[in-house]
């Protein structure tokens, strides 16, 4: 039997990714999908649903996987509906406040299993895990994250350069406030903080660059999206990984480096 997979905003960049990602594993199939635009529309022979009727398409559906890649303004609610019914979920949304994360948790705590980060593709979670080595070898080196996004993308920093930098403070324990964000005088004014840049232009998909610099020399940890497509197959990944775990929040870590019971 195949794996039921709902997915919100299904006519967006995203959401065309992840139809098509979805056609090349045989043991999923896309089971809803929900729009604000499109409705009425097929795709892959499932028709658009108004976004507004979500709730109610998944309890007569019930999907085993709601993939949620919309605005930071709808996830609670996306959550809220899929939770309340015991569907799984996997979440790229980014831009949301400590407080919806907080919501979310609470949402999701004994009901269901989710996948939440602020990036799906596999490479960028193992430059996540390459940085964090790296800031502790290189104690003492002065750090700085730019990130690079297309001249739409609403939230800046990106999600995943705010990731980087939660392992950056973890790994050489600083607090956040040595974080310091976009910079505007050049000398650095405290003896270990972390600088953040953000660059909006063009239709640039996705890089993030960590720079640790010391004496006589620097060291650059680069990671570049060529295409969202290394986005959607990291969230067909992870939903074809988080049907049948125990109800609780993952990572994609947690998707690359534990065995499915």
């Amino acid at each position: 039997m195949k794996t039921k997979i709902a997915i919100t905003g299904v006519r967006g960049r995203m959401g065309k990714m992840i139809v098509d990602e979805l056609a090349r594993v045989p043991d999923l199939m896309l089971a809803a999908g929900f729009d604000l635009e499109g409705v009425g529309e097929l795709i892959d022979d499932v028709t658009v649903t108004d976004a507004a009727h979500l709730t109610d398409t998944l309890a007569t559906i019930r999907p085993d996987v709601l993939i949620d890649f919309t605005t930071a303004s709808a996830v609670v609610e996306n959550v809220r509906a899929a939770t309340d019914l015991g569907i799984n979920l996997v979440v790229g949304t980014t831009g949301f406040s400590d407080q919806d994360l907080d919501t979310m948790k609470s949402l999701i705590d004994g009901r269901a299993a989710a996948v939440i980060s602020p990036n799906f593709s596999v490479g960028v979670n193992v430059f996540w895990n390459i940085i964090e080595v790296a800031a502790r070898a290189l104690r003492g080196y002065d750090i700085e994250v730019i990130e690079a996004h297309h001249r739409g993308k609403m939230d800046a920093p990106s999600g995943t350069a705010e990731a980087a930098v939660d392992i950056l403070t973890r790994a050489i324990e600083i607090d956040r406030d040595s974080v310091v964000y976009g910079r505007e005088k050049g000398t650095r004014l405290r003896g270990e903080e972390i600088g953040v840049h953000a660059l909006r232009a063009g239709d640039i998909v996705g890089d993030h660059t960590v720079l640790f610099a010391g004496p006589g020399e620097r060291l650059e940890i680069r990671h570049q999206a060529h295409s969202r497509q290394a986005f959607a197959s990291g969230a067909v990944r992870a939903a074809r990984w988080i049907v049948g775990r125990p109800p609780g929040i993952y990572s994609m870590k947690d998707v690359l480096i534990q065995k499915k019971p």
